[in-house]
């Protein structure tokens, strides 16, 4: 990749960049992709050390991803990520420290497992980071398109598991009660095939699934859009196996802390649709 790839100057470009020519990207490498769309505002503050630290890799293939992407080293790629944090929002950092100013630790500490306040503290402030980092990245234009999509539909069918299956489940109920019809996508007694088989030609498929990709689930966004059904996506990057399956698709990216991902941001937004939907059908 690294003889045709042409280094970018900004976010939107590389994104793109990568989006084209993930195929190209060894395993290894698209583990490293994935952890810098999932982290930007990481990226552009910390070291490549500490960086390779929290993706659980090696700086060397840091330098060898940003080399990859046509970049001389670490540095003219972390630039990129830099350049996103300028302008009128609020820097990473800045709401680092706005948030850190509470009691508790701030999140870059080590959880004190032994002290459940520390914990509780530490996921409130993870939650509200992620909550202005998605504030700051869904697409408006995208999000409304999302809700119309939902609107001329017959029903919506809502495939969600593991990590996602609470608010999969959430937005199933809440589709419901704001008069939409729903089904979800459970998996019972292993029909799964005939579930989706369910779906009529004028239904959608609500797809929620972040990293690490629920397989099933992946497997049935492939299957419907294979049958040309529609699918409105919600997923944490453009890299997901999901992203590009989507009529729409929003991107949300979960704090995660240790083997947990905070589902307050996508479960935020799943009831901002559900409520635009609710409002629709209304009148």
């Amino acid at each position: 990749m690294a003889s045709e790839q042409r280094a970018t100057d900004d976010y939107g470009s590389l994104v793109a960049a990568l989006s084209e020519g993930k195929s190209k990207l060894s395993k290894r490498l698209q583990q490293v992709a994935q952890f810098f769309l999932n982290n930007p505002e990481d990226v552009a503050i910390y070291t490549i050390v500490e960086i390779a630290r929290q993706a659980g890799t090696h700086p060397s293939t840091i330098s060898r991803f940003a080399k990859e992407m046509g970049f001389d080293g670490f540095s003219g790629l972390q630039n990129v990520f830099r350049q996103r944090l300028v302008g009128p929002k609020m820097t990473y950092s800045d709401r680092m420290k706005a948030l850190s100013e509470g009691p508790g630790k701030p999140l870059s500490a080590d959880l004190e497992l032994d002290d459940p306040h520390v914990v509780f503290d530490t996921f409130v402030l993870a939650a509200m980071d992620a909550l202005l980092r998605v504030r700051e990245d869904i697409d408006a234009a995208t999000l409304r398109g999302f809700v119309e999509v939902l609107r001329q539909s017959g029903a919506v069918h809502i495939a969600a598991a593991r990590g996602a299956f609470g608010v999969g489940t959430y937005s199933y109920y809440g589709f419901s009660r704001v008069g939409k019809r729903a089904h979800l996508i459970d998996n019972m007694g292993a029909m799964r095939e005939q579930q989706l088989a369910a779906m009529a030609p004028d239904d959608v498929l609500f797809v929620l699934t972040f990293d690490d990709y629920t397989p099933e689930t992946v497997e049935l966004a492939k299957a419907a859009h294979k049958k040309g059904r529609k699918l409105l996506v919600i997923t944490d990057n453009e890299l997901s196996p999901v992203a590009k399956l989507g009529t729409h698709t929003l991107y949300v990216k979960e704090a995660r802390l240790g083997h947990f991902r905070s589902q307050v941001p996508a479960m935020v937004l799943c009831q901002s649709i559900i409520v635009s939907l609710g409002s629709l059908i209304d009148r």
